[in-house]
């Protein structure tokens, strides 16, 4: 099998040459920027930082650790239910962060020396089902203040438990003219308990406004809470508008049926939005309609769930939208940040958009308009639902770039290990209905392939603009849905675990099963990698090289001396540099790699502390080129507690 693997990659070798090598230059700049979580509004994800370049990524070491300290100062069951997913900004001369909990710390970008923290101190009645978690802050530069004025430059904190705040970027201190007191408190309307509804990604700040979505706990309840997004005034936190991503009125008929706009909640949007400062739009990847598994109780197509949705910044305005899946029952939200470049198309430039799904498809898009720039079909997909479900008949499929996971798997298809284990996931497929993309729940079980884990996830991709060259990573395991008559009284607990969950779907006449596709010995029944990184030239949609991502030497019982390279489940994303080097953490084994762009070569790899669920980050500071990226737990995963932000950097000379 590993012969085989490597006959392959050198089939793809021959097949995709590299491209040519990157220019260096000889004067590298003393400072680069990382202003916002996806390094700039637009989710680029991409540094022109070049001292790091593929012949001396070898030597990368570690120059600082940081310790949050949140291990020490957290009870065991608070720990339990936290994530590290965040990734630092650079914001007034510091590196800006913060922790599953909501503190704010900033950090000397050079030295790790911690120069001020902020703590929120999250309410202790809200207690989360699920995560305590916070992905980063944002950053703004109030053009109108003199330099060194307190709150010329703000940190955007959004916190768990619904606020927002605002601080000074220099010292931590609150800024007194936003909101009460530096807070404004979002009402999220009424829930079942205190932490259905949270703030869990940065805030898009784009023409005055501080823009919000809200992530809203699964499949609790068919009317779950509306996801309405929201916009703040920057400078004074005052409310400018909300959007409704479930229109109350208009659209076709086919759009909500009947009164099923009224029976649903949710299309939130919990995941990173985006914003084109030059043109003042901000990019919303919006999710499923409540609930996700079953949807009689809203049948259409369910416009503007599980879209792109383009708003003016300013005033909330609809400009355009495009939906990605119509009349969701599959988990398939929009998950990720959508990532803004021109391409070349024509000799011209084309303001575009780039919009990777759970299912494995990456859109591109105009984004002024939303017009494909590659053509979207709509394809027939399998039907049969359960009763009292209504399902589109067909579903959009980008032409170009061609998926970037496996979409369909047949007995014939299973994995294993030894012919034992093969034999007892060939039973299992065969067991359960598999049509391919968009074979519908079932009673009998579905199985789901991707799993709603993706495809992509909230890690998006990253950029090389000057060759306008995308890269994403993806999981690539399958999973079991299975719908089961709710019992009468039955309550509305999420019940989750390592490998499976019962959500109640209140109001329907089911409850939901989840659970991976798995042999008895543990591992998928699909065939690996398991996880892996693309490269898509975006001009042409073609996929340049496509490699496995992750490890798994660390599951076995014996150990091995050599990669067992069959990739990993991953969560978290890339990020691109000018000097040709390409860093990622994400996958299970807990390690940060560094891959060549031109190839997508693995040249370099370091063991983090904990859990490497995180997406890194990098600048120049004091004539170096720092790799930071923030390690420790995450929930999903049962990954390795941390509480460390780690950075590298080549020896001193």
């Amino acid at each position: 099998m590993l012969l085989a693997l490597a006959g392959a990659g050198l089939w793809w070798r021959i097949a995709h040459p590299p491209l040519p090598p990157l220019f260096i230059p000889t004067r590298l700049p003393a400072q680069t920027a990382w202003a916002q979580w996806g390094a700039t509004a637009a989710g680029t994800r991409y540094t022109e930082a070049a001292q790091i370049v593929p012949g001396n990524v070898g030597h990368l070491q570690v120059a600082w650790r940081y310790s949050t300290g949140e291990l020490s100062r957290r009870p065991e069951a608070i720990l339990a239910n936290s994530t590290s997913e965040t990734t630092p900004i650079l914001a007034a001369g510091s590196l800006v962060t913060c922790t599953p909990f909501s503190r704010v710390i900033a950090l000397d970008p050079a030295t790790g020396r911690e120069k001020w923290t902020f703590d929120p101190k999250i309410d202790p009645n809200f207690k989360l089902p699920d995560q305590y978690i916070c992905r980063g802050v944002s950053q703004w530069r109030d053009p109108e203040a003199a330099s060194g004025a307190l709150c010329a430059e703000r940190i955007i904190l959004a916190t768990v438990d619904m606020r927002l705040i605002a601080l000074d970027a220099r010292t931590g201190r609150i800024c007194p003219g936003f909101g009460q007191n530096g807070t404004v408190r979002i009402d999220p309307g009424p829930l079942h308990h205190p932490s259905e509804v949270k703030l869990a990604a940065p805030a898009a700040i784009a023409a005055g406004s501080i823009v919000v979505g809200t992530s809203i706990l699964d499949n609790v309840r068919a009317s779950a809470p509306r996801g309405i997004i929201r916009a703040y005034d920057v400078r004074t936190g005052q409310p400018l508008w909300t959007f409704d991503p479930i229109p109350q009125t208009g659209g076709s008929d086919r759009d909500w049926m009947g009164d099923s706009r009224l029976k649903t909640g949710a299309a939130n949007v919990w995941s990173v939005i985006s914003a084109d400062t030059q043109r003042g739009l901000v990019f919303l990847p919006t999710s499923s309609a409540s609930p996700d598994y079953y949807g009689g109780q809203r049948p259409g197509d369910n416009r503007h769930a599980n879209s792109v949705v383009a708003l003016n910044a300013r005033t909330g305005a609809l400009v355009w939208a495009r939906q990605l899946i119509h009349h969701d029952i599959w988990d398939y939200d929009t998950p990720a940040q959508p990532t803004l470049v021109d391409i070349q198309r024509d000799s011209r430039a084309v303001p575009a958009l780039v919009q990777p799904t759970k299912q494995g498809y990456v859109f591109i898009l105009d984004r002024r308009t939303g017009a494909p720039l590659f053509p979207i079909d709509e394809v027939p997909v399998p039907q049969g639902g359960m009763p009292g479900e209504w399902l589109s008949p067909t579903q959009p499929r980008p032409r170009l770039p061609k998926p970037i996971v496996p979409q369909s798997v047949k007995p014939e298809d299973a994995w294993g290990f030894t012919a034992w284990d093969r034999g007892k996931c060939r039973d299992l497929i065969a067991r359960y209905r598999s049509e391919g993309l968009f074979t519908p729940i079932s009673e009998r079980g579905t199985i789901t392939y991707p799993a709603a884990s993706g495809g992509a996830n909230w890690g998006a991709g990253a950029i090389d603009p000057a060759r306008q060259i995308y890269y994403i990573n993806s999981s690539r395991i399958a999973s079991v849905i299975r719908l089961r008559r709710r019992a009468p009284g039955a309550g509305g607990t999420v019940k989750l675990s390592a490998t499976e969950d019962v959500s109640p779907m209140a109001g329907t006449p089911y409850e939901v099963k989840r659970e991976w596709l798995l042999s008895p010995l543990g591992a998928p029944c699909t065939k690996p990698p398991w996880g892996g990184l693309t490269a898509i030239d975006l001009r042409s949609g073609r996929t340049l090289w496509d490699v496995p991502l992750g490890t798994i030497n660390d599951k076995v019982a014996v150990p091995l001396p050599f990669d067992l390279s069959l990739g990993t489940p991953n969560i978290g994303g890339p990020i691109a540099t000018k000097g040709g080097v390409l860093f990622i953490a994400a996958t299970m084994d807990g390690y940060l790699r560094a891959i060549e762009m031109a190839t997508g070569k693995e040249l370099w790899r370091d063991a983090l502390p904990g859990g490497s669920q995180t997406t890194p980050m990098s600048y120049m500071a004091g004539g170096r080129q720092f790799v930071v990226v923030a390690s420790g737990q995450h929930m999903w995963f049962q990954t390795k507690r941390s509480d460390e932000i780690v950075a590298y950097a080549l020896p001193m000379k």
